[in-house]
């Protein structure tokens, strides 16, 4: 039987147990598998890994394992590393897509302005589906999700709490110059827009009508915002996530 040595570095330790993390890996094969096979059986999805390097060159998943190999599997380390996998059109910004266990994280992506497609209904099917055909970065807790061979962008969330999900997700993205707080709906994820009071008048509680002048719509959903008494906890909040970034 075959044998390789497989070393993870930095991140892609939380997917090993300790031992495993801190000794490395002597993998036993048959045949000569192709490389990513191997990886993601070892328990790290494809979409956290950045460069593989065997016996000091660097390949790519497709490269098939030969007995006695020597590989070091990296994460992407840098902003430039990340920004070089999105793949949203002009702006140079990530597009993001959540499954059903993460509907808060959605909201405060949306929150800071980031576009982020999130439905409870979407299915593994779906999202790995949109996830390829938009370019959008699979957020998810489901490893299994992140193996699937449609997917090309995604990160494993570790956190549970969705204010330190924030948190992770900027720090790893690098995103903490990128929010446009405010600028997206948080029911739909569509753009706003300022609307003039009078032609919405007819739709705003009796005293938001007496006490605001200044409103935005959504222009998807045609949801109405202002800045009432949830307004400034929503402003220290994101005051408090962006000091932690």
């Amino acid at each position: 039987m075959n044998h390789a040595g497989f070393r993870f570095y930095a991140q892609l330790k939380d997917f090993l147990a300790p031992e495993r993390a801190r000794n490395g890996v002597e993998h036993r094969f048959d045949g000569n598998p192709a490389i990513k096979d191997v990886i993601e059986a070892l328990g790290i999805p494809h979409t956290e890994v950045k460069r593989i390097v065997v016996n000091g060159e660097t390949v790519d998943f497709t490269y098939r394992l030969q007995d006695a190999d020597r590989v070091s599997v990296y994460p992407a380390f840098s902003s430039a590393d990340f920004r070089d996998s999105f793949n949203d059109g002009s702006d140079g910004e990530p597009r993001f897509i959540l499954d059903v266990h993460l509907g808060k994280l959605a909201s405060y992506l949306r929150l800071l302005g980031f576009d982020t497609l999130y439905e409870n209904n979407y299915d593994d099917p779906d999202l790995a589906r949109i996830s390829s055909d938009e370019g959008r970065i699979l957020l998810t807790r489901d490893l299994g999700l992140l193996k699937r061979s449609l997917v090309t962008q995604g990160y494993f969330v570790r956190n549970t709490d969705p204010p330190q999900q924030l948190v992770e997700v900027m720090r790893h993205y690098q995103l903490s110059q990128a929010p446009r707080p405010f600028h997206r709906c948080l029911n739909c994820n569509g753009l706003l827009a300022v609307v003039d009071k009078a032609v919405i008048v007819d739709r705003l509680p009796p005293r938001t009508r007496l006490h605001f002048d200044e409103f935005h719509i959504c222009q998807s959903c045609q949801k109405l915002y202002w800045k009432g008494s949830h307004f400034q906890n929503l402003q220290a909040f994101l005051e408090r996530i962006l000091s932690s970034v």
